[in-house]
């Protein structure tokens, strides 16, 4: 049966900044999400996908362009999903993310709340990253449709997946996530790959020596690469490791992981340390976090910082509560306001974090925080709480997904004064104030812009107990 042809949607108006960086247009009753394209712009949109109450587009032809553009500064946009509103003033980006907050409280949460604060931009706009993870395939995006045929060009690549396609590496020369000397060390690190015959990734049939390249990097100046490969040739690691170490003498910490499963998380994985120090150190006022290959810290410090100050001016502690910090990582926040707090309680499922946690309170000598591994619903529990003491303050950040139901039902059971919840995604974020919106208030919200270009927001809200 032939295939039914999807409509073209001629001089549609984009009328928003929609979910997940695409912008909106509405043609018909019906909704259109179109990515790359920026409110206000009038443009001919061919459906590519068709569902019930939606579908999804891309711009075949521009009639007019908005207001709210500016030319965008990299290159690769329009094929990198990375930073998908570069070509929107930033100043109207901050806009949208503080609307995303505003409609999602509203259509999710349906509970009553504060005029929310004006989002908190970022102090740089670009080169604002502290980490990076670059990814090698033998199936490079072609992004010259008339150069030669496949065979007889390099189709081995090194950066960002194409969005939607698993196997298919956007080859990167220049990104404005990360400064220098990022850009400089992938670049070496794909040259050297290739003057040495070194095998890169196929994610079809799954083999291939190179796999991921991580790069990261501190307010201090210190630099960390990984170098993460599918079988342990020392050999091939270290004649990487070093020759990047003697191109680069600023890289304080070179390592690599073997990770030999089918997918590319490294939570599980182990880091093994080859050269220089095994950590890089933040600072943050007068306190230093270590951060490990594998760490967690959040990706932007200059905003992480504003962020944890909000947190912490919200919680407004005086030296005499008790703190549970849920979801705590590394013990960043927890340790951030150990000095205002009687003591904090830090619960985080990741065990390394932990350890990062009970570390970096070491090195502060910081005497007053404690931390726990394990299942967040499992571990926060009545006899945890009857051990611990009843929280008088709980700050949160849970991962997108939000926090889970027994976990909701468990701050209810332990009615803090004051809850602060910070929030990457805030769709779950309201979900979950709903749930206990019959016993707290909403006070304040403030929008904190971690990733400039990108549709991500943070979000900081103070719960009062009713």
């Amino acid at each position: 049966m032939a295939r039914r042809k999807l409509p073209l949607l001629e001089k549609a108006e984009i009328v928003s900044a929609g979910a997940e960086g695409k912008a909106l247009a509405k043609v018909g009753g019906m909704v259109v999400f179109v990515p790359f394209a920026a409110p206000g712009d009038i443009a001919d949109i061919q459906v590519v996908k068709k569902k019930k109450s939606y579908y999804e587009g891309r711009v075949t032809r521009f009639h007019e362009y908005s207001s709210l553009r500016t030319k965008p500064f990299c290159e690769h946009f329009g094929l990198c999903g990375g930073c998908s509103w570069q070509h929107m003033e930033y100043r109207h980006q901050l806009a949208f993310k503080r609307q995303q907050v505003i409609d999602s409280f509203q259509r999710i949460g349906k509970f009553e709340f504060p005029e929310v604060e004006q989002t908190l931009g970022s102090e740089n706009e670009t080169h604002y990253r502290n980490k990076l993870e670059y990814t090698f395939s033998t199936r490079r995006w072609l992004t010259d449709p008339d150069g030669p045929d496949v065979d007889q060009q390099d189709m081995n690549g090194l950066g960002f997946h194409i969005p939607r396609l698993f196997d298919r590496i956007l080859d990167i020369n220049t990104c404005y996530h990360q400064p220098e000397p990022s850009n400089s060390i992938r670049l070496a690190v794909k040259a050297f790959a290739q003057e040495n015959t070194y095998d890169f990734y196929d994610h079809r049939n799954r083999k291939g020596f190179l796999r991921n390249l991580l790069i990261r990097n501190s307010n201090t100046g210190e630099f960390m690469v990984i170098l993460v490969v599918n079988h342990n040739d020392k050999e091939k690691i270290f004649a990487m490791l070093d020759h990047l170490g003697s191109l680069f003498p600023q890289i304080t910490s070179l390592g690599y992981v073997v990770n030999t499963k089918l997918n590319d998380s490294l939570g599980d994985q182990v880091a093994v340390h080859h050269r220089g120090k095994p950590y890089i150190t933040e600072k943050m006022e007068n306190l230093q976090f270590r951060i490990g290959p594998l760490s967690f810290f959040q990706t932007n410090s200059s905003q992480a910082y504003q962020l944890y100050s909000i947190a912490r001016e919200m919680a407004a502690l005086t030296g005499n509560e008790i703190v549970y910090d849920l979801y705590t990582g590394a013990g960043t926040i927890a340790n951030f306001v150990a000095a205002s707090a009687k003591k904090v309680i830090g619960i985080e499922y990741v065990e390394a974090s932990v350890n990062d946690a009970i570390e970096n309170a070491m090195i502060n000598n910081i005497s007053n925080t404690s931390f726990f591994a394990g299942d967040m619903a499992r571990v926060l529990n009545n006899d945890f709480v009857a051990e611990h003491g009843t929280p008088d303050v709980i700050i949160t950040d849970p991962p997108r997904a939000g926090m889970h139901e027994n976990v909701i039902k468990m701050l209810l059971e332990m009615m803090p004064a004051k809850i602060v919840y910070v929030s990457c995604n805030p769709a779950t974020q309201a979900r979950d104030i709903a749930l206990m919106s019959a016993h707290y208030k909403v006070l304040k919200v403030q929008p904190v812009d971690m990733f400039p270009h990108t549709h991500h927001i943070e979000n900081v809200v103070l719960l009062q107990k009713h």
